[in-house]
């Protein structure tokens, strides 16, 4: 270019009829302006001369022929890229290098969309859905089966299971009882209403109760001491026409001596052993 502009401002020719250029208001010939204040390519290491242009990036800089992939060599000018290890990359390149595969379709993940990360896999965004209602989980809660991911609202409608008592979901723990499943805090004597998980209870017409509801509403009388007569934890009862005892309580009514396991006489409501049932 040509102006009015008559020396250089560093080498003081003359500018007349010669290329120059303008810095901070000053006219440079070509040949001081480059030495001066033209970027080495980070490619060639060649100057990038003031009549070529200059693509810089990070605060280093390229001749427009010079930017390119640095692994497929083809060119970045108006094209996006990625850095890694202070080398360009076109997206593509980039993508097969370092991108994450897509758990569900096993696709590149590509830079710049948006990456969701659960349990150590990554998913594209429209591939993070809910298995059976297809909607985007984003960031909402969620509930793994078979690897598959679920919104809680359809896990619960496909797999929870629902309470015998309350008919409520079962989100953890929980106690089956025939066959069904209850909250613990939902399984309770059908009696006194006390939790019975962890409990011994008795099974009545397919309602639980504890033992102290039960022995009091079904167990049979001891004929001795009147007291309920069980069968809990292995003790020993015996009966006779439609009677009952404890095992330590089926003793002679004269002699007390115990009658388990030995012949007995009847008199009236009392139980006796040979000896005393003969004198």
């Amino acid at each position: 270019m040509t102006s009015n502009h008559t020396d250089c401002h560093y080498c003081l020719q003359s500018l007349c009829g010669r290329k120059y250029a303008l810095r901070e208001e000053n006219a440079y010939c070509v040949t001081c302006y480059d030495s001066l204040f033209a970027n080495p390519c980070e490619a060639c290491k060649q100057l990038i001369e003031c009549d070529s242009k200059d693509l810089a990036y990070k605060g280093r800089h390229w001749h427009e022929g010079c930017f390119k992939c640095a692994k497929c060599s083809c060119s970045l000018v108006e094209k996006p890229f990625a850095a890694k290890d202070e080398l360009l990359l076109c997206t593509e390149c980039y993508s097969d290098e370092y991108s994450s595969k897509c758990f569900h379709c096993q696709k590149t993940i590509m830079p710049g969309s948006r990456k969701m990360e659960f349990k150590g896999s990554s998913w594209h965004e429209s591939c993070f859905v809910c298995q059976y209602c297809r909607q985007p989980l984003g960031t909402k809660p969620l509930i793994t089966k078979d690897n598959e991911n679920y919104c809680v609202p359809c896990f619960e409608k496909q797999f929870a299971h629902h309470c015998y008592s309350c008919k409520k979901v079962i989100t953890s723990g929980g106690v089956t009882y025939h066959d069904q499943p209850w909250h613990k805090e939902c399984f309770v004597c059908a009696g006194c209403k006390t939790q019975l998980s962890g409990q011994r209870f008795i099974s009545k017409d397919e309602y639980p109760y504890c033992v102290d509801c039960f022995s009091k509403l079904y167990a049979k009388k001891c004929a001795a001491c009147k007291k309920p007569v069980t069968a809990l934890g292995g003790a020993k009862f015996i009966s006779f026409e439609e009677r009952q005892w404890h095992g330590e309580c089926f003793n002679c009514a004269k002699c007390s001596c115990s009658l388990v396991g030995q012949g007995f006489l009847t008199q009236r409501d009392d139980v006796l052993c040979h000896e005393c049932g003969s004198a």
